[in-house]
């Protein structure tokens, strides 16, 4: 499922800085990425063995702006629009919204070296963050209409509600996580509960983050 556009839309004249910021700096790391090849990359990717013993502690922060491939970091980019923008532009500003992207960012990371702190592969990408996004998209605007493609076999547009896209998207993240529990290490190259922390994260703190003006009837859209 490949979400494309919020029809709801409830945006009252703010900009998604942030946002924008965001995904301006992934796309410039990425393009960095491709300059310097896979090894540069890895460098900056988070290996859960390395950080539980103190090793390269800053890749907590470097490994959400790493990214495998055009389709890591298109997917990626293009839910952090969706969910991100209104989050941003309508219900925290733009510096609540950084400071609540890297909490989930870093809960998500939290969460998946707790599953498996002996881990050696390499984590990275902003899949944990925007999970946190989605998470507090979801309690925020729980009706509004997300156009979403659906590519297989053929791509489809429907219309769907943030609670029935968002909620199938964490129960298939959850499912697969659980699934690979005493399976490969690799999780099929999948960091599902970085996903799941960043999720959960993003549902408990999302509320926090409000703007003062806004916090008293923060809720979702009639």
């Amino acid at each position: 499922m490949v979400p494309i556009y919020d029809e709801t839309h409830h945006r009252d004249g703010g900009f998604p800085y942030a946002v924008v910021f965001l995904i301006a700096a992934n796309f410039v790391i990425f393009f960095m990425e491709l300059i310097n090849g896979s090894q540069w990359s890895l460098q900056y990717a988070l290996v859960p063995d390395s950080v539980v013993h103190g090793v390269a502690l800053w890749t907590i922060i470097t490994a959400m702006f790493i990214h495998a491939g055009w389709l890591h970091i298109l997917g990626n980019m293009i839910y952090l629009w969706v969910f991100g923008d209104e989050l941003d532009a309508d219900y925290m500003g733009s510096g609540r919204f950084i400071a609540f992207y890297f909490i989930c960012g870093l809960a998500a990371t939290v969460l998946q070296i707790a599953v498996d702190p002996t881990s050696k592969v390499p984590n990275l990408g902003a899949s944990g963050a925007i999970a946190g996004v989605l998470g507090g998209f979801l309690l925020i605007f729980p009706h509004d209409k997300i156009l979403t493609f659906f590519l297989v076999p053929i791509p489809i547009p429907v219309r769907l509600s943030a609670a029935i896209l968002v909620g199938f998207w964490f129960l298939f993240q959850l499912a697969s996580g659980l699934l690979s529990l005493g399976g490969s290490d690799d999780q099929g190259g999948v960091a599902y509960f970085a996903h799941v922390g960043g999720f959960l994260a993003g549902l408990a703190l999302v509320k926090l983050f409000a703007e003062p003006r806004i916090n008293s009837h923060a809720g979702g859209s009639p």
